[in-house]
Formats: structure tokens, C-alpha cells, sequence
């Protein structure tokens, strides 16, 4: 059949030719109009409007796009671990020590791979990953070109081996080689970034230059006059980066910017504003990168708030004069200016923002995260109102962000701190909904200020909410989420003391021993207090008991643990509740801790005792408590004693034995 099948269509196209030509030349002719059409529309449409339109030939699909869709179609489980964990739930962190611990050791596992990876890279020449992730094959760090020449210093410049580059750059121009103006720019960019230094890797470390900074820092010591000057120590004076800048037979500005730009970065402030003076001087004109480091830089410069605020006014006006746009970095370095710019601040702030809505350039997280710390500092939390705040969350409801500046991580944080010292729940919810908004809790930061975050809201909703809303959110974010610590736990006992949902303390004490803080004895005599502060139902009472007992093989468990530790109050509640469940026997014991402990019970609890044991008709019981009480010297003894002769049928030696207890604790006349 196949054999046939090609030579029918050899006899047709054999006999057919001159019918495929014209079949094809219709097609082409086709093609060709609709073309030639489509073309004509696009120009027409591309007249019209100011942007071109470029139509695709076809739909082009990242290799991540299933994977995509498919995360779409699944939720956060909160009952799980965070997602890092996952691969050895034995080990998951249960509070944020160990995820603090756990996170350490996961990245120094990870660098300890990525430096064998690099450093014995014939070993992984196998590459099965699709797609294609390059991080993971191996990066070059070893110099390959040895030979003086300018691709020898890229190759430096491009490992960042700083002092490598240096000394090859030295070598050029002693052999009379000119270096091209873009590499000199990097390498400038190089040793501003990193201050004429290496950079640390985690396997290496830089003794020398560590000392000889101490060496600085002790040697002009009497001459900061604030924290923040030990900084400008760690620009080196006449460092390789000026002294290349000096040798240099042309300057740009691009030169100019690199040596501004570390200065500012690494603390040398007036020395930044004596280098942008030497630019204007040559008759260049600045970048834009260079002006938002001077601003940066303009509360180092000037000590009082007017002055701070004259010398960002002039550098602003030097902007305008040489034509420089400002971007969203530049308003974000003057509204961070402007926090150092005490009462001014205020107005000056809705002025740059204003400016900001004039020039259509969208603030982003870290804009509002300045103007909240201008109108909300924490010396006078809780006085005025929440309506800059309000108007910030109208602003941002419903907006999906990307981060575009550092400080961006940090909006959240704030905005949920203000609305705690304000305790404003509806406010809380509306931050809280930003962060739900598409991929927002990507800017809530690292983990440590995810878990900030978290707490505040959590305390927030302890203190407002309803306490059915409270365990609805605890249930949601603990531990997938956040992992509370101590402080958290007592809010959430607090709301549960506020609501008389007292019943629910065992679950939440199982919670307290799965977080790892079993072992924090202020935290258990608090939650001991609220179960033995009255009395409640039998059913309730037996859950307490069983709590309690769990309590007590915590402390018995924990012998090692120097900080847990027996107290008057942790073995009086633990009685109490085991008295109230009707468990003599385990309460006997608990009693018989008090002695081993060198703890005192009280009166009130001896009588309880004694009730229950009343209650039972257990005799040889109550005369043990009155020696008991005897043996602690306590002054209820003689009062135990009459109570005892006259509640229980006693033998002739109990009453015997009674009296003689009764006589030795009565105070001698």
C-alpha cells in the first residue's frame, strides 16, 4: 500500500505539474493580498496611533507556563509547614529560633554546594535540568587569561576580584596600553561597589583589612562625634579608586558618578559634595545617580533641620538647571532625607508627592512607607489619627506591586505597626487585604520581617476581634505562615481570659508544646492561673486535669533544662486541678512535691484537700495532710486538725496523733 501510495502521487505530480504551478501561484497570490491587506491596516492603524503595533507570527509560551497554571489551582494548606521545610519534616522548625537555626544551616548548605560546584567544576559537566537553570551548573572563578592585556582585566572585573583588577590595570598602563573608557567605567564601578576591597565569600575572609579598619576606627576615635561616623571610616583616604580617577587624561561623567556613588555608599559624605563641586567645575553635567546620592547624603552634611532641607532645595534646583529628570528614586532619597528633617517634614512630604503625581511618576511601597514614618513616629504612638494612613491604604486597595526600590520590604511591617499602637482593626484588615492582592506578600520581606509582620497583626486581632475570628486567624496562619512566640501566646490567652473561652486552654497548650515553648515557665504559670482561677464544668474540669498532668511530665521531662523550673505557683494550680477532677492520689503526689521542692502550699489549698478528702471519707487521708501541713510548720495546722477530729470517724491513734499535732503547733504562752 505505501509502495502504491508514492506512485500515484509520482504519476500525479508527474502529469500535474503545470496544475500544481497555478495551485501555487493562487496561493502565494493569496497569501500575498491578505498580507499585503493586513500590512496596509497595521500602517494605517500605526498612523493613527502614536505607538507602533507589532503583531506576533505566533503565541510564544515560557517552559514555566504549565507549572504556572497549575500553582494557580491550589491554596496554601495552613496546617503545613512553610514550603522550605518540606523535605524533612523531622526537622521543621517549630518557633522562630529553630526557623532561624534551620534557615542558617539550609543556606550554609547550600554555599558549601555552590563552592564545590565552582571549584571542582569538571565533576558536574552533566547538566538534566529542563529547563536550562544556570545557577546551578558551574561559575568560573578561577583567572583564565594570565597574559597582560585588557581582556585579562574584564575577565577580573567580571569575577570581581578587586584587587586581581587593580594590579592588572597597573600593569597596562606601565606597558604603555591604554585601557578603553568602558572597562575603566566598570572598574570603577567595581571598587566604589565593593570599597577597594574584595568581596567576602563564605569560605574566605579578610583578616588584613578587617584590622587595618579597626586599626582606623581606634586611631580617630576622638573625632566622631556620632554613631553613624564610624561609617565614613571605611572609605579609605587616597584609596586605588581616587588614585585611578586622578590618572585618568579624560573624565566623563560616568567616572564622576562611580566615585560619588561609593563615597556616599560607604560614608565619605563631604568628600562626595567636594567631588560633584570638582564636576561642575570641569563643566560637566551630572546623571541622575549622582544627584539622588547627594540627597541621600544631605542630612550627613548639615546638622540643623532648615539646612538639610536648603542644601536637597539646591541640589534639586541643579537638577532642573541641567535638565535631569528625577525619578522614583529620587523622590524616595528625599522623602528618607526628609524623616531626619524633623517637624518640617510634615508639609514638605505632601509637597513631593504632589510633585510626584505632576511628573505621572507612580510612587511604589517604600514612597508611603516614608511619609508614614514622617507622620507616625513611634515616641507619640497612639496620639493624633490614622488619616494619612487611611488615605495611603484608599490610594493602594486592589493594586498589585512589583518591587521597585529596597525599602519597599519594609511598608507592611510599618503600616501594621501603626495600626496596632492605633488599634485599629478595620485598618488592619485593609493592610491585610493588600497583602492578599496577587503577589503582594512577596514585599512583606525575609522571614524575619514576615514573622514581625504576622505578630503585629496577630496581636492586633488578640486585643480587637471577636475571639471565634481570633482562632478562625490562628488556625489560618500558625505555623504555615508564622510561628508565635511567647508574647503571642499570652495575647491570644489574654483574649481567651477576655471572651470566657477558657475551654479551649488544653489545645492550646498542645500548641505551646508542638512551638517548642514548653520550657517557658511564665507562660505556663499563666496558663495555669486561668484554668485554676475557678471552677467550671465536670467535663471541663477532667480536660484541665489532663492538661495539668500533661504540665507536670513536661517539667519531669525537662530535668536538663536549667530555666524550668518547680514554683509555688506552677504546684499550686497543678493541685488545684487535679483536686477539682477528683484525682486525690495524683494531687497527694503533687503534694508530696511541694516538700521534695522546698515550696510551701498555702492554706487554701491544704483546705481544699481536706474538703475533698471529706468527700471521699478518706480519714487516713486527712490525718496525712494535717502532718503534712505540721511538717511546713504552717499556721493552719491546729485548725486542720480540730476539722478533721470532727468531719471523720477516726481511730484511737489518729486522734491520738491529731492531738499531739495539734499541741506542738499551738504558739506557746
Amino acid at each position: 500500500m505505501a509502495a502504491s501510495g508514492r506512485q500515484v502521487w509520482q504519476y500525479i505530480h508527474k502529469n500535474n505539474r503545470i496544475l500544481f504551478r497555478n495551485l501555487e501561484q493562487v496561493l502565494f497570490h493569496r497569501n500575498f493580498v491578505g498580507i499585503s491587506a493586513f500590512r496596509q491596516q497595521a500602517v494605517e492603524a500605526r498612523n493613527d496611533s502614536a505607538e507602533p503595533i507589532v503583531v506576533p507570527r505566533k503565541k510564544l509560551w515560557n517552559k514555566e507556563s504549565v507549572l504556572e497554571a497549575l500553582a494557580r489551582t491550589v491554596r496554601r494548606d495552613p496546617t503545613a509547614y512553610p514550603y522550605q521545610f518540606q523535605d524533612d519534616p523531622y526537622l521543621s522548625p517549630r518557633n522562630a529560633a529553630e526557623f532561624k537555626l534551620y534557615s542558617l544551616s539550609q543556606e550554609s548548605g547550600r554555599s558549601a554546594a555552590k563552592y564545590l560546584v565552582d571549584s571542582y567544576p569538571k565533576f558536574f559537566t552533566k547538566d538534566f535540568a529542563e529547563p536550562h537553570i544556570p545557577c546551578l551548573m558551574p561559575a568560573t572563578v578561577s583567572l583564565r587569561l594570565e597574559e597582560v592585556s585588557d581582556e585579562a582585566l574584564k575577565e577580573r572585573i567580571s569575577l570581581r576580584k578587586v584587587k586581581a583588577a587593580v594590579d592588572m590595570y597597573d600593569q597596562l598602563l606601565q606597558d604603555g596600553t591604554s585601557v578603553s573608557m568602558e572597562t575603566t567605567h566598570d572598574l570603577l564601578d567595581l571598587i566604589c561597589l565593593f570599597c577597594d576591597r574584595d568581596p567576602i565569600r563564605e569560605d574566605e575572609t579578610q583578616t588584613e583589612d578587617m584590622e587595618e579598619l579597626g586599626r582606623e576606627v581606634r586611631k580617630r576615635k576622638g573625632k566622631v562625634r556620632r554613631a553613624s561616623d564610624l561609617l565614613t571610616f571605611t572609605w579609605r583616604e587616597n584609596n586605588n579608586a581616587e588614585r585611578i580617577f586622578n590618572l585618568l587624561p579624560e573624565r566623563d561623567t560616568r567616572c564622576y558618578s562611580a566615585l560619588i556613588r561609593g563615597m556616599v555608599k560607604h560614608g565619605a559624605y563631604i568628600k562626595a559634595f567636594s567631588v560633584y563641586t570638582d564636576l561642575l567645575n570641569n563643566r560637566l553635567t551630572a546623571d541622575i545617580h549622582i544627584f539622588n546620592a547627594l540627597i541621600s547624603a544631605a542630612p550627613e552634611v548639615r546638622d540643623k533641620y532648615i539646612d538639610r532641607w536648603n542644601l536637597i532645595t539646591e541640589i534639586l534646583n541643579q537638577m532642573s538647571q541641567q535638565k535631569i529628570q528625577p525619578n522614583l528614586q529620587t523622590f524616595n532619597c528625599i522623602l528618607k532625607a526628609l524623616r531626619r528633617c524633623g517637624s518640617l517634614a510634615r508639609t514638605l512630604a505632601l509637597h513631593t508627592l504632589s510633585e510626584m503625581t505632576a511628573l505621572r511618576i507612580a510612587p511604589s511601597l517604600a514612597t508611603f512607607d516614608h511619609v508614614l514614618a514622617i507622620f507616625y513616629k513611634a515616641a507619640s504612638a497612639g496620639q493624633g489619627n490614622t488619616d494619612i494612613l487611611q488615605e495611603v491604604m484608599s490610594e493602594l486597595a486592589g493594586k498589585n506591586f512589583t518591587c521597585q526600590d529596597p525599602g519597599d520590604v519594609l511598608f507592611f511591617s510599618n503600616a501594621m505597626r501603626i495600626c496596632l499602637d492605633y488599634k485599629d482593626l478595620e485598618l488592619g484588615y485593609k493592610v491585610q487585604s493588600l497583602v492578599e492582592v496577587g503577589e503582594n506578600w512577596r514585599l512583606l520581606g525575609d522571614s524575619y520581617q514576615q514573622s514581625i509582620y504576622y505578630g503585629r497583626f496577630f496581636n492586633l486581632l488578640c486585643m480587637m476581634e471577636h475571639i471565634d475570628v481570633v482562632l478562625k486567624w490562628y488556625k489560618e496562619l500558625i505555623p504555615s505562615l508564622y510561628y508565635p512566640n511567647p508574647q503571642g501566646l499570652r495575647d491570644l490567652l489574654q483574649a481567651l481570659d477576655t471572651d470566657s473561652r477558657l475551654d479551649v486552654l488544653p489545645s492550646i497548650w498542645k500548641d505551646i508544646r508542638s512551638l517548642g515553648h514548653d520550657n517557658k515557665p511564665d507562660l505556663i504559670e499563666e496558663l495555669l492561673a486561668l484554668m485554676a482561677r475557678e471552677k467550671h464544668s465536670p467535663e471541663v474540669q477532667e480536660s484541665f486535669a489532663m492538661c495539668a498532668l500533661d504540665i507536670k511530665s513536661a517539667f519531669d521531662g525537662n530535668r536538663s533544662r536549667t530555666s524550668l523550673e518547680w514554683s509555688t505557683p506552677t504546684l499550686s494550680h497543678v493541685t488545684s486541678l487535679l483536686l477539682r477532677a477528683n484525682k486525690i492520689q495524683k494531687a497527694w503526689e503533687m503534694l508530696q512535691l511541694f516538700k521534695e521542692k522546698n515550696r510551701v502550699p498555702s492554706d487554701e489549698l491544704l483546705e481544699d484537700f481536706l474538703s475533698v478528702c471529706r468527700s471521699k471519707g478518706s480519714a487516713q487521708r486527712a490525718v496525712e495532710l494535717v502532718e503534712l501541713s505540721a511538717a511546713f510548720c504552717l499556721q493552719a495546722t491546729p485548725r486542720l486538725a480540730k476539722l478533721t477530729r470532727a468531719d471523720f470517724d477516726l481511730s484511737e491513734d489518729q486522734i491520738t496523733t491529731l492531738s499531739e499535732l495539734e499541741s506542738a503547733a499551738e504558739p506557746a504562752d
